[in-house]
């Protein structure tokens, strides 16, 4: 399914699977954030919820849940939002990448070498 056909999907199917809500209560889950399911579905759970819990019985990402899904990333978040709520779910934030060294603070960032660079790029 092509972004054009998500965007263009029974928008009363997307409000009904949302409960009428255009937005996430929380800012838990970024694009990467990894969610696992703590249970099985239970008869009578809404379908998407139900193919969440099937889906993330291994670790998986918000924007393959939402991939796998066929719904916007919007939509896929208030989902997953309920089923923290019920207990459903586990997140997992992503691991932040160490802060960025400047350049001063690099080991190949010497002047001597930064000069050496130059005149060879000079010559070229």
């Amino acid at each position: 399914m092509t972004r054009g056909n998500i965007d263009r999907e029974n928008p009363d199917r997307l409000y009904t699977i949302t409960g009428g809500r255009s937005r996430a209560d929380v800012d838990t889950f970024d694009l990467v954030t990894l969610v696992i399911a703590e249970c099985d579905p239970s008869p009578g759970m809404q379908s998407e919820h139900a193919g969440i819990l099937r889906f993330c019985r291994s670790a998986r990402a918000v924007v393959e849940i939402a991939a796998h899904l066929r719904l916007p990333i919007s939509v896929t978040r208030i989902l997953l939002c309920d089923l923290l709520d019920a207990g459903r779910i586990m997140v997992r934030q992503p691991a932040r990448s160490a802060p960025r060294r400047s350049a001063v603070e690099l080991p190949y960032a010497h002047p001597e070498l930064l000069r050496e660079v130059l005149v060879g790029l000079r010559r070229l």
